[in-house]
């Protein structure tokens, strides 16, 4: 599923606003920038393939029958699955033998479903649910479409995972997802991290847009959970919504060059030219064509 039109129609509603990111400071130098050794990089390719996963359908991840991305990881034991990529996005949970993980996996944004559009094109922020998420701080926000979807699979997502870790005895849960399938991820990975402290919870996202405030990537990075988002060349997603309308990205950048090389980029919304926000200061400078991937050789979609 390639996702060019799906970003086209993102852009449109993101546009008038964003322009304005142009007016961003100056780049500025932070903490050393490294980049990822070849070793590191493909160390994510299993993540990459349970991301596209989440674009296919309930059935076939349950059946672990869903073409490439279930043959690059053919040790997967599916444990149970949802959604109707309308009002719920598909995600599924199962475990990975290999990395003696269970995995959680959303699906990102599809223009056939007219809900995730508007979605994403709800830019207002609020706080978190209490329920799903208690003893959160009230000034702590999110993305209010982001938070909806998380919300309404939250709870199947949660007995799914209490289940994987009791029935393989594992203690590790990775999160993923591309695109609003990311943010539902990075939301997933807070509201696990809280439902079972016990666990060690790992993010790994893909074209991540901003979700939450600055009060909000600040509680991400405080969390002893391990987060990455990975941004792909001149992809525009990751510098959406716009910070000058109070939302920022949480620590955890991995950002692809043009010539392929990953960088590691320390802090939040770090604002080197080897970093998504230096790189592409505005969306007039991005490229849509890039939200898809490749991802080390890999597109992502079902």
């Amino acid at each position: 599923m390639i996702f060019t039109r799906r970003v086209n129609t993102f852009v449109v509603l993101f546009a008038a606003l964003c322009a304005q990111t142009a007016a961003a400071p100056p780049p500025e130098r932070r903490q050393t920038i490294s980049a990822l050794s070849a070793s590191q990089i493909t160390a994510f390719r299993p993540y990459t393939h349970y991301a596209g996963a989440g674009y296919c359908l309930p059935s076939s991840t349950l059946a672990w029958k869903c073409g490439a991305n279930c043959q690059a990881n053919p040790q997967f034991v599916p444990v149970a699955s949802g959604g109707d990529g309308n009002e719920t996005q598909f995600w599924y949970v199962g475990f990975d033998p290999n990395l003696k993980e269970v995995i959680v996996a959303h699906q990102g944004t599809d223009t056939s479903e007219i809900l995730p559009l508007l979605e994403d094109g709800d830019v207002f922020l609020e706080s978190l649910s209490s329920s799903l998420f208690p003893g959160i701080s009230s000034n702590i926000e999110a993305h209010s479409g982001f938070a909806g979807s998380q919300s309404r699979s939250a709870s199947a997502v949660l007995t799914a995972v209490k289940s994987a870790l009791s029935k393989f005895g594992a203690s590790k849960v990775t999160v993923t997802g591309h695109s609003l399938g990311a943010a539902i991820a990075l939301l997933d990975a807070v509201f696990l991290h809280i439902q079972i402290p016990s666990a060690m919870i790992r993010f790994v996202g893909y074209g991540t847009p901003r979700v939450g405030n600055q009060k909000f990537a600040n509680f991400v990075d405080s969390l002893p959970v391990s987060v990455t988002h990975i941004n792909n060349k001149k992809d525009i997603v990751p510098i959406l919504p716009g910070r000058f309308l109070g939302y920022h990205h949480p620590s955890g950048e991995i950002h692809i060059q043009d010539s392929g090389a990953w960088f590691a980029c320390p802090g939040q919304d770090n604002t080197d030219d080897r970093c998504i926000v230096g790189d592409v200061p505005n969306i007039f400078e991005g490229d849509p064509d890039d939200h898809d991937g490749p991802y080390d050789g890999i597109e992502i979609g079902c």
